[in-house]
């Protein structure tokens, strides 16, 4: 029920993001009617769909074909929609200001072209201006009274006048301030020219984001490098180098050639011992079993060895258990090997406890001498507390992808302890990879992904 509800909530968030993503793109910057609006229209509602198609597809047991057509734009669609609307949501704050602008420059312009200054009042055309200093006769001194006899030769004189020069042509009117006044040339309105200015440039930054993101996926992972002094690691171990990588995600978008840039990668570092620590596959063995292979040619001198993680319980955990195994990586199953002057350890994925195969630190970890130095190979960080309990030194994880898409990273603070580097907790060390793949889109922003060489230093050196 708890479920069925909170998928209820996704999905009315969902159509409303897309609502508002359609008014801002589409039903403010188009005609109604026009081409323009009726493709955008239909894309905001294939684009969804498309989306609930890809992450749903590979649930459903889809033909792997199927879920390869849907994964890049469905998945890709949900970066965009992200990275769209955190722009829009930018230029909600700029158009107010840009409106504001726009009509004081086009009020000034109007005062500009009508000759009066902006924000003075036009004088009525035909009213004559007075000039300072001058006189203007007062009506009545214009009205001649019949009593002072000088009227009537003055009329007399201007009648014969009148009658010598012709008919008096009678005064032009003097052109009003609106038809002297040029119309201005049509154009947009503000509003709609705003709408498109701040549509574009929403729609430039969030595309150029989700490209940018995606171009770092499919380049591949950097090497990042870092220095765990252990307490407990005695000389001869100093300088012990552990390749780490993690969420490598191979699947439907990122498959074998993935997975041979991450091999090349690993193998280029020539390091003592490579931790696999978990989400490996985002699919079954038969569909991805392939595109695993190159993991056969990591090249280790204390060899290579695997966690689960939760999405291989997702893709049937034992078939891949057992194929990992075949490509001469180590599954470390609630298990503990003895390397050259330190236990590593492994536990299974936390999802794995609704199949009865969930981590079971009392097997890895129970029965160890406690003088030597230990390292713990587990998928989440959040069994962090269970490792210092069993006296682990230093936990490698995976797990968050280091957010993988900002503002990612704030919400997997609130469900991890660390999301990405190293920290302590009491006496063991924490290290989080951001993980090498990615998971649904085929993007990161903000969390670039990495394999991270971990080399272990003695207090004794």
């Amino acid at each position: 029920m708890v479920f069925a509800l909170v998928g209820l909530v996704v999905l009315a968030l969902l159509g409303a993001v897309h609502r508002y993503v359609w008014r801002r793109f589409v039903g403010d910057t188009t005609a109604p009617g026009s081409r323009l609006r009726r493709a955008g229209t239909v894309a905001a509602f294939v684009l969804p769909l498309l989306s609930v198609g890809a992450m749903t597809s590979g649930r459903v047991g889809a033909p792997f074909w199927l879920q390869q057509v849907l994964a890049w734009p469905g998945f890709l669609w949900l970066a965009c929609l992200l990275y769209l609307t955190l722009a829009l949501l930018v230029g909600e704050v700029v158009r107010p200001v840009l409106l504001r602008v726009l009509a004081r420059r086009d009020a000034a312009r109007t005062g500009a072209v009508s000759g009066t200054p902006s924000g003075t009042p036009a004088e009525t055309s035909g009213t004559p201006t007075e000039v300072p200093g001058e006189t203007r006769p007062r009506t009545e001194e214009l009205v001649t009274s019949g009593s002072t006899g000088v009227s009537a030769p003055s009329e007399a004189v201007a009648r014969k006048a009148s009658e010598a020069s012709g008919p008096v042509a009678e005064p032009e009117a003097e052109p009003t301030a609106s038809t002297s006044t040029p119309a201005l040339a049509p154009h947009p309105s503000r509003r709609l020219f705003v709408s498109r200015v701040v549509g574009g440039a929403a729609a430039a930054a969030g595309l150029a984001t989700v490209g940018y993101g995606t171009y770092g996926v499919l380049r591949g992972p950097s090497v990042q490098r870092i220095t765990v002094p252990l307490a407990k690691l005695p000389r001869a171990a100093h300088g012990f180098r552990i390749a780490v990588v993690s969420d490598i995600h191979i699947g439907p978008i990122l498959g074998r050639a993935h997975t041979r840039r991450i091999v090349d990668t690993i193998n280029a570092t020539s390091p003592d011992l490579v931790a696999v620590v978990g989400d490996l596959v985002d699919g079954s063995v038969a569909d991805l079993g392939s595109a695993a292979e190159p993991l056969a040619a990591l090249r280790a001198r204390h060899g290579s060895y695997f966690v689960t993680g939760n999405h291989e319980y997702f893709s049937g955990a034992e078939q891949w258990i057992d194929h990992v195994r075949e490509l001469g990586l180590v599954p470390l199953e609630n298990a503990r090997v003895e390397i050259e002057g330190f236990d590593l350890a492994g536990v299974n994925d936390i999802a794995g406890e609704t199949e009865g195969q969930g981590p079971d630190f009392g097997r890895a970890l129970g029965d160890r001498d406690r003088g030597r130095a230990a390292v713990l190979m587990a998928h989440q960080p959040v069994v962090i507390h269970d490792a210092v309990e069993h006296g682990v030194d230093l936990q490698l994880s995976g797990h968050t992808h280091g957010g993988q898409l900002w503002p990612g990273n704030y919400l997997a603070e609130l469900a991890n302890p660390t999301v990405a580097g190293l920290e302590r907790y009491g006496d063991t060390q924490l290290f989080v990879s951001r993980g090498a793949g990615a998971w649904g889109p085929p993007v990161r922003v903000g969390a670039p992904s990495d394999i991270t060489v971990v080399e272990l230093a003695s207090r004794q050196a």
